[in-house]
């Protein structure tokens, strides 16, 4: 699995050096990025395994669930159980996963093809490693196992307990807004920019409606993982920017408390 892993990450860095043009937005380097996307991925395992080994409810403790225990906010969705959601949910899931394929339209970004899935693999990386070791992490269980309609077969499974939070919603957040971002820095002066964020916020909070709908995931749960997904589909681009100034900075300075001159330091974050 390492080997395969590694061997995935060098061939996409690989292509990267070799064909990524001076046109585009971002800086990439392999000696910062592959490690990077490595890690991602193997703690994505990780963190997978750990989600199937979480201990499943009894029966009897499957049974003896109680809407009433869940918190005021969520408590609307406990019970929920929609097969129709979960397929529809399923399939906005598979389909996005090709989103930032429609980049490749725009021929500047296909010049940099290469250097553009380095970035969307060590994106979906990080969000994966989220998600994985968070979701493992936090046991919760699923809307649909507070239903008396849903099989106790189902209840019983270590995947019922995966509520927390919702891995479709971060993952289609991520690629979401990861097309937006590389969009939205490839082209600074399309009037298409706003068109293509709003379709980036629209999309994924479709699919957390549905997973909502589909019993899968409370309304918290969809809410952290729209807001981890937008943040890495957004940030991991906007750090690899040329023209970036992000750092953080430590200049002396002095402040005046209580009509003394105190010596300090200031810090400064710079986005």
């Amino acid at each position: 699995m390492k080997k395969y892993i590694y061997t995935l990450v060098l061939s996409v860095f690989t292509f990267t050096q070799t064909f990524g043009q001076s046109s585009s937005p971002y800086k990439t380097s392999f000696k910062v990025d592959a490690p990077i996307t490595a890690a991602g991925i193997g703690l994505s395992g990780l963190g997978l395994y750990l989600m199937q080994e979480k201990e499943p409810f009894t029966e009897a403790e499957a049974l003896a669930l109680d809407k009433n225990d869940v918190n005021s906010f969520d408590r609307f969705a406990a019970g929920n159980h929609s097969a129709s959601a979960k397929k529809a949910s399923d399939i906005i899931l598979y389909s996005s996963i090709a989103a930032p394929a429609l980049l490749l339209f725009d021929r500047d970004i296909r010049s940099n093809g290469g250097q553009l899935a380095a970035l969307y693999l060590e994106t979906m990386s990080i969000t994966g490693t989220l998600f994985t070791l968070g979701s493992a992490a936090f046991p919760r269980a699923r809307p649909l196992t507070y239903s008396s309609e849903v099989e106790i077969g189902e209840k019983t499974r270590a995947n019922s307990q995966n509520s927390f939070f919702a891995g479709h919603t971060a993952a289609v957040s991520t690629m979401a807004f990861f097309t937006a971002k590389v969009f939205h820095d490839y082209n600074p002066d399309s009037p298409a920019r706003p068109f293509v964020w709003a379709g980036a916020a629209i999309v994924p909070a479709a699919v957390g409606y549905l997973r909502l709908e589909a019993g899968k995931h409370f309304l918290s749960d969809n809410l952290i993982g729209y807001g981890v997904g937008a943040a890495v589909g957004i940030l991991v681009p906007q750090l690899h920017k040329k023209s970036n100034n992000s750092g953080i900075s430590v200049t002396p300075s002095m402040i005046r408390v209580l009509g003394q001159n105190l010596d300090g330091v200031s810090l400064q974050y710079k986005f």
